[in-house]
């Protein structure tokens, strides 16, 4: 199974852009997903987070700003980030636990995805 990160990229303060990460491989389901961040000399933070049970939760920073969602269909998860600000420049991972099969039981496994970069600047 393997997580790719994709949709990144520069632009403007105030400006839109929205990032996805997909799932690929021999899994059967997405159980729990969240976005973190890391900027330059920074600890990784957490940004956001879908659950099993379809709640959402938000870091204080981009709480009504940005929205996470889930394709159970598509196996993605996308953070749409709306008024971003130079503070929001990082390199966005994407963090899911995934139902696999391993001979004939199942089990949770955590994934990582390779990041993208997103910029904001004038």
């Amino acid at each position: 199974v393997q997580l790719q990160a994709s949709g990144g990229g520069l632009v403007q303060p105030g400006g839109s852009l929205r990032v996805s990460c997909a799932a690929s491989g021999d899994l059967i389901s997405i159980n729990h997903t969240e976005w973190y961040r890391q900027a330059p000399g920074k600890e990784r933070e957490w940004v956001a987070t879908f659950t099993h049970y379809n709640a959402t939760h938000y870091a204080h920073s981009v709480k009504g700003r940005f929205a996470i969602s889930r394709d159970n269909a598509t196996n993605t998860v996308y953070l749409q980030m709306n008024s971003l600000k130079p503070e929001d420049t990082a390199v966005y991972l994407c963090n899911a636990f995934i139902f696999v099969r391993v001979g004939t039981a199942t089990k949770l496994n955590d994934y990582w995805g390779q990041g993208t970069q997103v910029t904001v600047s004038s």
